[in-house]
């Protein structure tokens, strides 16, 4: 398939609806209607299949340059393709040395360039380092800024205190970039280990009882207090309760600018599934009870969940193994399969795939003032798109694009199956080298 085809998708439906043709002229979608005609350099018959706009996956950590034995950009945006994704946004850590400087966002995007099968935007980093380096890091088209409210694991990547998150929202205020935390708060988790103390290495209950809920509530609150005094523009990233959605909703309605994002695993997995599945399920902020993950569907019915990203934070097996899970790194392998198991559980909860394919798609280009045509499919838009067909069966190792073959989601049973992705009009394959993406002038 070459760029200037003409070509055609049969008898797809779109969002569920009744079937229909979906031409594709260059990199945009030139028609959309019932038995199109035309001289097509190619013709796909997709009865049977759905057509969504290609997933924007705003939180992965690829780990390139430095942690490429962990994750690359290479095997990472492969299985993004795989999962439906025409976009990701790499964080600013795992990477060595992180992206806290002008040079380590040109040095990120180099990579990238070169590897990436999908397009791809930037996260920079905010921690006390990055205070002075935020606006030449503005200045090369970074997506926005990342802080840790808690230890983020890696000591090149300090923790943002209260008096460090706040210099950075005003700098990032004044710049007009979203400032993304991670929000625990680790005083709240080092006075329930206190209480709680374990004896000898600790399990994965031990583990996932360890980052109380109220860790979590907390950090949120000060997030927000602070993006209340400094007019800053908050997102707050894997969202794993009902009740820290509604703290966005409220103070949201109080005139804060704050949105949520919440990941595939905190609606897949509850806390007596993980403990089955073990450390390949252990990331940071926990897997919840089941009554918590009702709670957060729920929440998603009721539109307090803004976007949906995979937080994709895989580690080399060596660092999932051993007998103190506490040691072990926290971050889950999930961009593959996400939103596949994601439209088997929807309609458990009565949840519209629509909806659904919003929060993973259009919601988050839109918050993050991508070009208007990505995200959704239109007329005149860019071709951007995946195919999802009824196709039952187990997922399995064999099939997994990671550069290492590891999941949480390993044996799951799913009801549909991604079967191709297009990016700008071309079907996403070894050949395929995705663009930096920057943030449209509001």
């Amino acid at each position: 398939m070459k760029t200037n085809d003409i070509w055609v998708i049969r008898n797809v439906s779109l969002l569920g609806g009744p079937p229909v043709d979906v031409s594709v002229a260059g990199e945009s979608i030139h028609a959309i209607g019932d038995n199109l005609t035309g001289s097509f350099d190619r013709e796909i018959d997709s009865t049977g299949k759905i057509l969504l706009p290609g997933v924007v996956d705003s939180h992965v950590h690829f780990n390139e340059p430095g942690r490429s034995d962990w994750e690359g950009i290479a095997t990472g945006s492969a299985a993004v393709a795989a999962g439906g994704g025409t976009v990701f946004f790499d964080m600013p850590l795992n990477s060595t040395p992180p992206v806290l400087t002008a040079e380590a966002v040109r040095a990120k995007r180099r990579l990238a360039e070169q590897k990436s099968r999908v397009d791809f935007a930037i996260w920079g980093g905010l921690t006390p380092d990055s205070l002075d380096h935020l606006e030449a890091m503005a200045a090369e088209g970074v997506i926005g800024f990342k802080a840790f409210m808690s230890d983020s694991g890696l000591a090149e990547f300090g923790k943002a205190e209260a008096e460090t998150l706040r210099r950075g929202m005003k700098i990032a205020e004044r710049l007009g970039l979203p400032v993304a935390v991670h929000a625990e708060d680790d005083s709240v988790i080092a006075e329930h280990l206190l209480n709680h103390p374990r004896k000898g290495p600790g399990s994965m209950r031990d583990w996932l009882e360890s980052r109380p809920i109220e860790a979590e509530l907390s950090a949120i609150r000060l997030a927000l207090d602070l993006a209340g005094e400094t007019g800053a523009d908050l997102h707050i990233v894997h969202v794993t309760s009902a009740t820290g959605l509604r703290l966005v909703a409220e103070a949201r309605a109080g005139g804060v600018t704050a949105t949520a994002e919440t990941c595939p695993h905190y609606l897949l997995l509850d806390q007596a599934t993980a403990e089955k599945i073990g450390p390949d399920a252990k990331c940071a902020p926990p897997i919840r009870p089941r009554k918590t993950v009702d709670g957060l569907w729920d929440a998603l019915r009721h539109g307090l969940i803004d976007t949906i990203g995979s937080d994709h934070s895989p580690a080399p097996p060596g660092m999932k193994a051993g007998k103190d899970v506490f040691a072990m790194w926290g971050g889950i392998s999930g961009c593959q399969h996400g939103i596949e198991l994601l439209c088997n559980e929807a309609p458990l909860f009565k949840q519209p795939m629509e909806q659904l394919s919003d929060l993973w798609s259009e919601a988050p280009a839109r918050r993050f003032r991508l070009h208007q045509s990505i995200g959704k499919i239109r007329v005149g838009g860019r071709a951007d798109f995946f195919l999802l067909k009824k196709q039952p069966n187990v997922i399995s190792r064999e099939e997994l694009l990671y550069q290492h073959a590891q999941s949480a989601y390993l044996g799951r049973q799913r009801d549909w199956r991604i079967t191709n992705t297009w990016l700008r009009g071309l079907p996403v394959d070894s050949t395929t080298r995705g663009k930096f993406l920057t943030p449209q002038t509001p």
